[in-house]
């Protein structure tokens, strides 16, 4: 049949009013799925199917239109009844073309859903027996809302796609609901299951909900869709502005002769980079930085401060690290040669330096060197830097206040700069220094903050490996630092910080070690500095100890090099006047030079009787000794004390007088005394405070004296604390109050029992010729320190 006999038919006939045939022939159809109510040409290839096709138009034109499990079958022939469905569409032929390649090509319309209930022929193709599955079409407020709903979004869905916008005109003038799903699910794409899934439902409102779910679902991805591409656009068109705008500005700063110096300082700046051995965040910062300095315009202020930072940072010692000198025999000599005495000190470096021998990784010691002023605790630590060939640098701690001294500044802040531990390691240039924290016993605080908590993190050897400045803000390894800490005293450093800390203690030198520094170090140092030679002048050891004796009184050796660089002086003005060659300085020609005499033996000086106690008292500044004078006169029993004494102290005194009142029968004295005296303590130098509890033992033998008129030992000192029931307690400072003792010229000293331990701190020299008596209780300290009478 040619195709214009095939068009007249299909005018004549409206395939919706033709009765559907018990039997039809089988059209297996592959890869989808066919909905009544759409129409669309079919292309046709195997034999078995052109002549089903052909057959159709001689008889009815009708055919079942059946999809086919397996979506890979290459023809009709390979299908079998298994195969197929059993729910698919009357589809009726209105128009075939017959191809050149042989194909057919068939405009084939659904009409109605059908059943297969049995297959009666298979070959030359499928015949079965069918039954119509009725589609029941109703009108409610529901399936009205689902129907609207689904246009809605169908239109939506148009636009998102590449659909034609005829598409959604003709979902809107259906009038089958069926028709209506039908059409939109045919446009999702669904897989072939799906589809025939939705093909099966037989009920209008479970397949227009089921129809309205899948619709939002593919809107919902287009939409996604469409932002993701909207994104990627935005950021290719940025890019390609950026791009552009880069050139421009390029062609300008090339135009003003701009650009190539900055590009220079960029280029130099990422070769420092990669030259300078970088930790692995430091070197992900610096490059960070450096990309963000390439996009700042040179004259904008922080163009200066991206630069600053990169500067600081390349600069630092990340991984510079000086070579330690492991010999030990020499760092003990070179340490002998600096410093005289100070055995504890250099044990304890000669010790870190064996372990560091054993143990290249180990962390650096945090020490604390603690002593009066003038005893060498800063030049010690210059002399440990020099012996195991480190780099020595030094912060002066007194007075600061701010924490950002310490931790640095943030760089948001105008003049941001890092704290003084990284500036310092900057000047030091290797990450393993010899560090000296100089008064940390001074540190302050204030609304700024407080320096000593944030060195708490600095000196702690769990945490200062990842020590972060806030200028820096990358962490820096504090651990290969050695820190030496220097301080007066250690009440006024806060418990956390000092328990960080290994302190040793330096107490003051004796008569005999300052003549040795003198001669060993300090007359040299001072003819150097005066242009003088040992040609010029000549200081025995002689004049060096009356000058000790005489002209100072200090713990450490300060003063006494004040005296040596006056000599010098002196020495250089008769030089330069031509009025001599040379110069020896005796005792008798001292007083032209140093004027007269300052300080006088303080036994000597004072009239001694009953009621005065030689007494020792610890200082920032060493050990001193305490006299007390004790006075009784005619009263009702008063107690006065001067002479600027502290709480403790004034209390030491009231217990020594509540003892001996309480033990006077054991004294040998009267017990209604007391009544009729009043009784005034006095300790001179009364513009000086005085406190503490080691003054007990002085409180005491003075008012014992005083009241039975037994005068106290004027050659011997003492010191410990009392309680009410007799007993004598340890007190510290021991080898400083010793010390005092000795430039006193006493050699007879009263101690507590349990205080022994400290005597054997003292170097042995010292101890030489000094006799130290231990005592448990009050009646024994009395035994010892009273002048015996004698008998007629």
């Amino acid at each position: 049949m040619d195709n214009q006999e095939t068009k007249q038919k299909e005018k004549r006939i409206d395939p919706q009013t033709l009765p559907i045939p018990d039997i039809l022939p089988i059209l297996p159809v592959h890869g989808f799925v066919f909905y009544p109510g759409m129409g669309f040409p079919l292309q046709v290839a195997s034999d078995s199917a052109k002549q089903l096709i052909d057959d159709s138009l001689l008889q009815d034109r009708m055919i079942g239109l059946f999809t086919n499990r397996k979506e890979a079958a290459a023809s009709n022939d390979a299908v079998k009844e298994d195969d197929l469905y059993r729910i698919g569409v009357v589809g009726f032929i209105h128009k075939l073309t017959k191809l050149e390649e042989g194909y057919y090509q068939v405009l084939v319309s659904g009409i109605k859903k059908i059943k297969i209930r049995e297959v009666i022929q298979q070959e030359p193709y499928f015949r079965a027996k069918v039954d119509e599955v009725h589609m029941e079409v109703y009108e409610d407020q529901k399936i009205d809302a689902l129907i609207l709903n689904i246009r809605n979004q169908f239109q939506k869905f148009v636009k998102l796609t590449s659909l034609p916008q005829e598409m959604s005109l003709t979902v809107n003038s259906m009038t089958n609901h069926f028709h209506t799903a039908y059409m939109v699910i045919s446009q999702l794409n669904l897989k072939v299951e799906e589809e025939q899934e939705m093909l099966e439902i037989s009920l209008l409102d479970e397949l227009l909900h089921r129809t309205a779910r899948e619709l939002n679902k593919q809107v919902e991805t287009a939409e996604m869709s469409q932002k993701l591409q909207e994104s990627f656009k935005k950021d290719m068109d940025d890019k390609q502005r950026e791009f552009f705008l880069r050139q421009q500005l390029k062609s300008i700063q090339k135009e003003l002769g701009e650009g190539e110096d900055d590009k220079v300082e960029i280029n130099d700046l990422r070769k420092r980079a990669e030259e300078t051995g970088l930790t692995e965040d430091a070197k992900k910062a610096v490059n960070k930085e450096l990309d963000r300095l390439e996009r700042i315009p040179p004259s904008s202020p922080e163009y200066t401060v991206s630069r600053n930072y990169l500067e600081w940072m390349l600069d630092l010692p990340w991984t510079v690290s000086s070579t330690d000198t492991l010999d030990l025999d020499k760092a003990e000599q070179d340490l002998d040669r600096d410093h005289y005495g100070l055995q504890k000190i250099k044990k304890r470096i000669v010790e870190f330096l064996a372990v560091l021998k054993l143990k290249k990784d180990v962390h650096g010691p945090i020490l604390c060197f603690v002593g009066p002023p003038g005893v060498g605790k800063t030049s010690l630590g210059q002399s440990i830097a020099k012996t195991m060939n480190r780099k020595f640098v030094r912060i002066a701690l007194g007075g600061m206040r701010d924490e950002a001294e310490i931790r640095g500044h943030r760089r948001t802040y105008i003049g941001a700069l890092p704290g003084r531990i990284i500036q310092s390691l900057k000047k030091a240039e290797t990450n393993n220094p010899v560090f000296l924290l100089d008064e940390i016993d001074k540190l302050g605080s204030d609304f700024r903050g407080d320096p000593s908590s944030a060195l708490l993190e600095v000196l702690d050897p769990e945490q200062n490996s990842t020590f972060t400045d806030h200028y820096i803000d990358i962490e820096f390894d504090l651990s290969r630092v050695m820190f030496i800490a220097t301080a007066n005293m250690l009440d006024t450093i806060p418990g956390p910080l000092r328990d960080r800390m290994e302190i040793i203690e330096l107490s003051g030198y004796t008569e005999h070690e300052k003549v040795a520094i003198a001669m060993n170090h300090l007359i040299a140092k001072q003819l150097e500095m005066h242009a003088l030679s040992r040609d010029d002048v000549e200081i025995g050891e002689d004049v060096i100890r009356y000058i000790i004796q005489s002209y100072t009184r200090e713990a450490g050796v300060r003063n006494l090099e004040r005296e040596i660089a006056s000599i010098c002086r002196g020495v250089a003005s008769r030089i330069a006047r031509g009025s001599a060659d040379k110069v020896l300085v005796t005792r008798e020609n001292l007083y032209d030079f140093l004027g007269p005499i300052r300080y006088f033996p303080e036994i000597k000086a004072r009239t001694w009787g009953p009621g005065l106690a030689t007494g020792l008292a610890w200082t920032p500044v060493g050990g001193v000794l305490l006299f007390i004078e004790t006075s009784i006169m005619k009263g009702k029993g008063g107690l006065t004390l001067t002479g600027k004494l502290g709480d403790v102290m004034k209390e030491s005194a009231t217990a020594a007088l509540a003892y001996i009142r309480s033990h006077a029968s054991d004294l040998n004295i009267a017990e209604d005394i007391f009544a009729g005296i009043d009784i005034h303590i006095h300790v001179p130098e009364g513009a000086i405070p005085k406190d503490g509890p080691s003054a007990g033992v002085g409180m005491v033998s003075s008012l014992v004296s005083v009241i039975t008129g037994k005068t106290v030992r004027q050659d011997l000192a003492m010191t410990g604390e009392i309680t009410l029931r007799g007993d004598v307690l340890p007190v510290g400072g021991i080898g400083e109050k010793v010390l005092a003792a000795l430039r006193a010229g006493i050699r007879e000293i009263v101690l507590p029992v349990l205080n022994e331990k400290d005597v054997k701190e003292i170097p042995e020299d010292v101890r030489e010729g000094v006799v130290f008596h231990y005592v448990h209780t009050i009646s024994e300290v009395l035994d010892i320190i009273l002048e015996k009478e004698v008998a007629d």
